[in-house]
């Protein structure tokens, strides 16, 4: 079983996904005309100009907190270690490549999202990629299979990664045992999400932020004293990613396939551009023209990957524990192992704490994603939702309490299956979402702000859910 999984995981990383990756990113940069370096203020401005919310969604701001809960997760911390160890320092350099690619893949699935949003039948705003494969497609089918993958995968899987990860770090730094730590997630987790999404919203919009700043003033901390080293830190990320380094000969994969393989995977799994997660608050969000969805959307992708992201590689290629590898650092043990350096022996104790609070806010993230895929498969109806909370409650705990290498390469694979029919979708409806997007440059130059109407786009008559645009068109 493990051979099967590992030869499904190569297959899907190293020959299909990330050339699809690299080549959409590339096709959308240049049809876009560098859209990401041209258009980067409207990264800010779009959260201004959709201050005004329809009560029937959250503001464009609440939106990008709750999706920067899900994107910085443990996989920002464990997962750049991992990326490191295993791809070596070049390993960034990709990372930060398919992240500047990835930008333009944000901007059209969060655009499309909006555009094809919906109402459930207590009237909140609903949708995400499933919505654009059966409206903007015709395909209900596909979109089911990627709500049944979405719900499996990022809803239960991902969690209970999540709470294995959380478990880890808390019973190594303090000893606790993995049942008090279960019980613990469980009570947090279930007096989140059984409050609903309000309640999810008000917790992402003032903790994202507080666990950003915090994780990043401790970052500088640490980089400050070893800042003198950052001219090499960087020279030696670009000298690996393509081969031009040797280090630890035979501990590590330095090569450039590998080193390009770990930095796309690290990046799409942590800043999730084009996995076709996000999109399910993007399009929660009440907006006066989709294409700022996507603009905003494309800030939480930068934050996530050059500064989050890049802080943690650069704590740890700047420790040196890199260049004189063991078996204990892997993982999120070459982290505590960096910041003990700088800090003392409370080093693990604080990345544990970031750990916990990271992997609790995704997990939360990834049940809205779970949810919204569910009312899709109801068709609107919230009647099952009860059933899904008890069952990601359930997931939750028996990654606290069971530890399954396998899950891991699951995951992987999954997301990546995922990823694949997101991108197909996106790269059929490409020609539409840049349509939408330059009726928003449109008007941007002529000084207005940009209002969406869809009788200028005659192709979504009969596609899109009466009356949702009804109010912004007035």
């Amino acid at each position: 079983m493990a051979s099967l999984l590992n030869f499904l995981d190569d297959i899907l990383w190293e020959s299909i996904l990330i050339y699809f990756l690299l080549g959409y990113g590339l096709y959308l940069t240049l049809r876009t005309r560098f859209i990401q370096f041209r258009r980067w203020p409207e990264m800010f401005t779009s959260l201004k100009r959709d201050a005004a919310a329809d009560s029937r969604g959250i503001s464009a701001w609440q939106a990008l907190a709750v999706t920067l809960s899900g994107r910085i997760g443990i996989g920002s911390l464990t997962g750049v270690a991992m990326a490191l160890t295993a791809g070596g320092p070049g390993a960034i350099f990709w990372m930060w490549a398919i992240t500047l690619l990835g930008l333009p893949m944000s901007l059209v699935e969060n655009t499309l999202a909006q555009i094809f949003k919906t109402t459930d039948q207590q009237r909140h705003f609903r949708g995400g990629p499933s919505e654009y494969m059966s409206r903007g497609l015709g395909m209900r089918w596909m979109g089911v299979l990627f709500s049944l993958l979405m719900i499996v995968t990022v809803g239960l899987i991902f969690n209970a990664l999540q709470a294995q990860a959380v478990t880890h770090a808390l019973s190594r730094a303090y000893q606790f045992t993995p049942w008090h730590i279960a019980m613990g997630l469980a009570l947090l987790f279930s007096l989140v999400i059984f409050r609903g999404l309000k309640a999810i919203v008000c917790i992402s919009v003032w903790l994202a932020p507080l666990m950003t700043i915090s994780y990043l003033v401790l970052a500088l901390w640490v980089i400050g004293g070893h800042f003198h080293q950052l001219p090499a830190v960087f020279l030696l990320i670009f000298r690996s990613a393509f081969g031009l380094q040797e280090f630890a000969a035979g501990a590590f994969g330095y090569g450039v396939t590998l080193a390009m393989t770990q930095g796309i995977q690290q990046g799409l799994f942590s800043n999730e551009a084009g996995a076709g997660s996000t999109p399910h608050v993007s399009a929660l969000a009440s907006m006066r023209h989709p294409a700022s969805a996507g603009f905003s959307q494309m800030l939480g992708v930068l934050i996530d990957t050059f500064l989050v992201c890049s802080t943690t590689a650069i704590i740890i290629i700047s420790s040196g524990l890199l260049d004189s590898p063991t078996n204990s650092t892997s993982g999120i043990n070459i982290l505590e192992l960096a910041v003990t350096i700088s800090v003392g022996q409370v080093g693990p104790q604080l990345v544990a704490m970031f750990v916990l609070v990271f992997g609790f806010t995704t997990m939360i993230a990834n049940y809205m994603y779970a949810e919204n895929n569910l009312v899709f498969l109801q068709r609107g109806n919230t009647q099952f939702i009860p059933m899904l909370r008890l069952l990601m409650i359930v997931m939750m705990l028996g990654g606290c309490l069971i530890s399954t290498p396998l899950l891991v390469q699951t995951a992987s694979i999954s997301l990546a299956v995922l990823t694949i029919i997101n991108l197909t979708a996106l790269l059929l409806l490409t020609g539409l979402a840049l349509r939408v997007v330059k009726d928003y440059e449109r008007q941007r130059v002529m000084g207005k702000t940009p209002v969406f109407n869809p009788d200028h786009f005659p192709e979504l008559k009969g596609q899109l859910q009466a009356d949702v645009w009804k109010d912004h068109e007035k």
